[in-house]
Order: structure tokens, then C-alpha cells, then sequence
């Protein structure tokens, strides 16, 4: 969502949709053998000693200018609501991503110690409303298109964090490692990871009936602005579709508020070239506005899981899809697991499908998911050593499988046994904030 993109004060080039499909199939999958890992870790920010009070903007600020002095590996960017992200660079192996990111965070943890606030893993805010920190014109363009759909997108902007894993796109030929396998993987794959790892039950302080109310959330967004396209064996062309097809959050101005049309897509905006013909430079934007759970910039960014409680728990989602997707054994392995699935989607794009709707709804209490997720748990515990995983990471990961997986139970029962006042220790130690 903090997605960058250069200022619209190039001298601008009016785009044909023949262009526009020819440049979104060549940049957003590039192919190769799958070499690179990445992750972007999302934190909600809250006081330290008092969580449930809000944060003065004023705080906030004063903190994240104190970050800003600090060297990082990690890209640190603030989110809409003041959620703290870093995003790592593109590393070699599970090893270095891990390494890379942790030392980053152990600097980001000091000094928002010294200020008295603390990093907080939960995929939406149990507590705050959403109010917005940023004030910039694409956030007030963003918010002032997602209201159309209710307050859904505002709880998105501002209350929600996530562990955003980032793969190569995968080899350009057929097999476990081939994009065609990867970009389906991705897609069915997720809804287990949203169930394995949903840790967003509450808003408001109540429980919400959803495990992940944050992918609740994405998905009242609508299919336009949060859906993925459908599924078939060009993802290039099915993905070309649906950014033409999608509709755009807003046309920017040099000057003044930006533009926010209403049921404009981009290709009736190439058609009709108003209010001015759409650019080069507005297609990459537009890119960016579009926030499907599998999102392809080159590489696949997969968006679905939720914040995770405790210093370190974004290394088990993280470990966990790097080896379902990037060992070839794992790969097929989990391939052919969650391959039932699909047809619990009726063919309808994730994550508006009921597939992906029972997994944020009920978690691991889906008697198949909950299958479906101890196999690829234990697939992923095989590879690890292959990818050369440190024993603490092995650890990790087979303590969730024993403490939730396997029990049919996620992070987010942990925080409603403590909102219920049920012992949910016997399941391992009590959540704290």
C-alpha cells in the first residue's frame, strides 16, 4: 500500500491498450530460475506499557524522524495509520533474508523502546479506530475512493498489518519451479496460509465471527480494487485483463487535489482519454492502486497473511512459503495437497471465492484446510534443511505445526481464549501484546 511511484511531471505520452497489455506482460513476470526471497513485515505501533491508548500523531512523528537516522538494510516505510513496514532486499537464500531482517528490527525495537512504544503483530487493530497519519494526495485520493464501499478500506489504510512474502516469478517452462505452477500454487496455497496464520479476530474489542478480519476487510473492498483475476494458463494475459479492466483510484494532478473517478477503468480511460489521455507513467500508478492477494511485480508478492504475535513469528510464514515454493520437491508435494481445494472455489477469483472465505472465517477449524495445512507444515519441515534453514528456524516452524496446526486451532484462537478469559495457555503462552 505505501508502493511508491514517481511524480506525473515527466512529459507525458498517451498509451494504447495494445501497449498497455504488451507492458504489463513484460514487467510484472519476469522469468528465471527462482534465486531471490523477500519479505515486507508490516507492525502495528502501539504504547508500550498502555497498548490500548492510542498514539499521538505527534509521537508518532517524533519517532519515526529517530528511525529515519538509523542505518537499515531494510526499506522503512509508514503506512497510512502509521503502521511501520520494512521491506528487505532481495536476498540469496532464506538465511540472509531472515538475518538481514532481524538485525533490522532489533535497531527499529530500540528505538521506539527509548520512546516508550513498541512494535505490535496483529493483522488488524483490536482495539483503535482507523485515523489516518499520512496526509499526502494519493492517501486522501485512496480514501476518498475506498469510502464508496463503506468503511472497510479505512480498517485496510490504517488498522491492518501483514507479513508480505516476496518469490521469483519461476522458470519460464513447465514444472514444480514454472510460473504457470507458481502463479496457481499461489493462489490455492492461500487460502491454507490464511487459515494457518489468521491473527486478526477482534475490532472494536469484540471478537468479529472472522479469524482474519483483516482479509475480511480486503475482501469488502471489492473485486475491482482487491481481487485477483480469474485462473487459467496465461498469467500474463489474465493479469493484463485485469489491470485494464480494473478500476482506476485516481487520475493525479501537478497541482491541487487529484482526481478520483468514479467506475472509470483503465481502458475506458484509454478509450475516452478523459479527463486527459492516461500515461505511461499513470499505468505504473494504476499498478500500484491494485491490491489482489497474489500481486505480480516481476516477482510474486503474497499478501495474504496476517501479522504474527511474539518478536519472531514472521519467520515461520516466511520459512514455511519459501519451501513449499522454491525446493521442487516441496513445491509438487504441495501442489498436489491443496489441489482438492480448488474446487471449493467454484472458479470464482480468490479471495472473493468460498474457499478463501472459509479459511478467513473459521481458520484450521475447516476440518480440510486443517488437513490440507499439516500436510504442507510437514513438507515444509522436510526442506528446510535443504535450503539450508538454521535449526532455531526448524524450531519455529515445528512449534507452530504442534501448537496450532495440528490442533486445528491459529494465532487468532490464542487472542479470543484471552478476550474470553479461557485458559488457552495449555496450548502453548499466552498472547501478549
Amino acid at each position: 500500500m505505501s508502493d511508491s511511484v514517481s511524480g506525473c511531471t515527466r512529459p507525458r505520452t498517451s498509451m494504447s491498450e495494445a501497449e498497455v497489455e504488451a507492458l504489463v506482460r513484460g514487467i510484472c513476470f519476469k522469468t528465471g530460475p527462482p534465486r531471490h526471497l523477500g519479505v515486507e513485515v508490516e507492525w502495528l505501533v502501539h504504547e508500550l506499557r498502555a497498548p490500548q491508548l492510542p498514539v499521538t500523531p505527534e509521537r508518532l512523528e517524533a519517532a519515526y524522524a529517530a528511525l529515519r537516522t538509523v542505518p537499515l538494510r531494510s526499506a522503512l516505510t509508514v503506512e497510512p495509520g502509521g503502521q511501520l513496514e520494512l521491506s528487505s532486499p532481495p536476498a540469496a537464500s532464506l538465511t540472509e533474508v531472515i538475518g538481514t531482517v532481524s538485525a533490522d528490527l532489533d535497531a527499529v525495537r530500540a528505538v521506539l523502546r527509548d520512546d516508550g512504544l513498541a512494535l505490535v503483530g496483529l493483522g488488524q487493530d483490536p482495539w483503535h479506530e482507523p485515523r489516518r497519519f499520512l496526509r499526502q494526495p494519493r492517501y486522501d485520493a485512496m480514501e476518498a475512493c475506498l469510502d464508496r464501499t463503506g468503511p472497510a478500506g479505512r480498517a485496510m489504510m490504517c488498522t491492518s498489518a501483514s507479513v508480505q512474502v516476496c518469490l521469483d516469478a519461476g522458470h519460464e517452462e513447465p514444472g514444480p519451479l514454472g510460473l504457470v505452477r507458481r502463479w496457481w500454487l499461489a493462489h490455492q496455497l492461500g487460502a491454507v496460509l490464511v487459515a494457518a496464520f489468521a491473527n486478526s479476530p477482534l475490532a472494536g474489542h469484540r471478537p468479529t465471527g472472522w479469524l482474519s478480519t483483516r482479509q475480511l476487510m480486503w475482501t469488502r473492498i471489492g473485486a475491482g480494487r482487491a481481487g485477483g483475476p480469474r485462473l487459467d494458463t496465461d498469467p500474463r494475459g489474465a493479469w493484463a485483463r485485469h489491470v485494464l479492466d480494473s478500476p482506476v483510484m485516481c487520475v493525479r494532478r501537478d497541482r491541487g487535489p487529484w482526481d478520483v473517478p468514479e467506475g472509470l477503468t483503465f481502458r475506458d480511460w484509454i478509450r475516452t482519454g478523459a479527463p486527459r489521455p492516461p500515461t505511461r507513467e499513470d499505468l505504473d500508478y494504476h499498478v500500484t492502486t491494485l491490491f489482489p492477494p497474489v500481486r505480480p511485480r516481476g516477482h510474486l508478492e503474497l499478501r495474504m497473511i496476517d501479522a504474527q504475535p511474539g518478536d519472531d513469528g514472521w519467520i515461520v510464514p516466511l520459512a514455511v512459503t519459501a519451501a513449499l515454493f522454491d525446493d521442487p520437491e516441496a513445491a509438487e508435494t504441495a501442489y498436489r495437497a491443496v489441489k482438492p481445494l480448488a474446487e471449493r472455489t467454484l472458479g470464482l477469483p480468490a479471495p472473493h471465492n468460498p474457499l478463501w472465505l472459509d479459511a478467513a472465517r473459521n481458520g484450521l477449524a475447516d476440518a480440510e484446510l486443517r488437513e490440507v495445512a499439516v500436510t504442507c507444515f510437514t513438507t515444509a519441515l522436510d526442506a528446510l534443511p535443504r535450503l539450508g534453514a538454521a535449526p532455531e528456524v526448524i524450531e519455529a516452524v515445528t512449534a507452530h505445526l504442534d501448537r496450532y496446526v495440528v490442533l486445528g486451532r491459529c494465532p487468532a484462537d490464542d487472542l479470543l481464549d484471552r478476550q474470553r478469559g479461557t485458559d488457552g495457555r495449555a496450548h502453548g503462552k499466552d498472547f501478549r501484546p
